[in-house]
């Protein structure tokens, strides 16, 4: 666990993040209500459908922040890419066989990243990112962003990060996304 001012920060395997549920969907839910995203109960109740079956999967793991009473304030979390990741098939424009290959082990999805409002700018962001990387084995790391959401993609440009594609994730209909890809090596 690290401290970040009054925030702690814990990182988790598959099988403690799921205990934590409930703090991981309140993030969730209040991050990503807003703007670009407005995601409704539904959208929410949908993505942790998902999330059980998640944090089952091999080398998964998450970060949680909370403040000093125990308040969750940010999450984070991914699992490395599977070889037959559909990930990159969701590119608009695909890209060379060398970026898209994968083997379990050489590319870590990082799923999600938020922070409630009313501790935003405060570094949590990125204290969540390092906390969740810290003493992974992948050599890069991809994720999605809408590229309406103007502080998580600076974030991420910061952090070292540079956008690899576009992709509509989850299907026809969702909103054109940012693919982001950061080299560890």
């Amino acid at each position: 666990m690290t401290q970040q001012g009054a925030i702690a920060i814990e990182r988790m395997d598959g099988s403690v993040a799921v205990n934590a549920e409930d703090e991981f969907r309140l993030v969730y839910a209040e991050a990503f209500a807003e703007p670009p995203y407005n995601e409704t109960e539904d959208d929410v109740a949908a993505a942790f459908h998902r999330f059980p079956a998640q944090t089952r999967r091999q080398a998964f793991r998450a970060a949680l922040a909370r403040a000093g009473g125990g308040e969750p304030v940010g999450v984070a979390y991914g699992c490395p890419l599977s070889a037959d990741t559909g990930w990159w098939d969701e590119l608009t424009v695909p890209v060379a066989d060398d970026m898209r290959r994968e083997d379990g082990s050489r590319t870590f999805g990082l799923m999600e990243l938020a922070v409630r409002g009313p501790w935003r700018g405060q570094g949590i962001a990125r204290g969540l990112h390092e906390t969740l990387l810290d003493g992974i084995e992948a050599e890069r790391v991809l994720l999605n962003v809408h590229p309406a959401s103007k502080a998580a993609s600076a974030a991420y440009r910061a952090w070292g990060y540079r956008k690899v594609g576009e992709a509509r994730p989850w299907g026809t209909g969702a909103d054109l996304h940012d693919v982001m890809l950061l080299d560890l090596r």
